[in-house]
């Protein structure tokens, strides 16, 4: 079984598209994915600031393109994207959220669900009460959800992560690691990794 560690954040809609075609790697190869979520906000504050600065600049030509590159992936990872009137969200409870999924064995739906929820339906997934309705269909208790995302060691463990992915040469999301060196950045190197496995 190839191991492929994943680092995510779910506030990228790339990383959306990103995580359909790593579900789809999956049913084609025997994978394990060690399932990594970060806070990307955390690397552009840290290391990569320049995204910030695209944002305030936009060469308008290369924003246009990128719309309709990002509606051409979405169709083809059969996904639908509506940009959110939030953007940039705070992504740090549903990320905290992700690990208590990967505690439940639940981490595909959980992620799906907080992806659908911001992209496709524009919720506002920083807040409590939006949270509580991605996780309704799990059964999970809310009490225990809420008291585990507010955490300091749940805290700690994405701040780890994510700091773990710079020191290992990452400065985004999402970024896939094979064979423990062998980086991979953003989601059209889902045919590349294919081609290494």
């Amino acid at each position: 079984m190839k191991k492929i560690e994943y680092y995510f954040d779910c506030s990228s809609p790339w990383t959306y598209l990103s995580f359909r075609g790593l579900l789809g790697l999956k049913e084609e190869y025997d994978l394990d994915i060690v399932w990594k979520p970060i806070l990307v906000g955390g690397i552009f504050n840290s290391i990569n600031p320049s995204v910030y600065e695209s944002r305030k600049n936009p060469v308008k030509e290369k924003s246009d393109y990128s719309q309709k590159d990002l509606l051409d992936w979405a169709t083809v990872r059969n996904i639908a994207i509506n940009w959110p009137k939030i953007f940039p969200i705070n992504s740090v409870k549903a990320m905290r959220g992700a690990f208590f999924a990967i505690d439940q064995l639940s981490i595909e739906d959980y992620a799906e669900s907080i992806f659908k929820s911001y992209w496709t339906d524009g919720k506002d997934i920083s807040s409590d009460e939006i949270l509580l309705q991605v996780i309704k269909p799990f059964n999970w208790d809310e009490q225990d959800f809420l008291l585990y995302i507010n955490d300091p060691d749940t805290k700690e463990k994405l701040i780890n992560n994510t700091q773990e992915l710079m020191d290992r040469g990452g400065f985004g999301s999402p970024t896939f690691f094979i064979d423990e060196s062998n980086m991979f950045f953003g989601n059209d190197r889902i045919q590349l990794i294919k081609e290494f496995l």
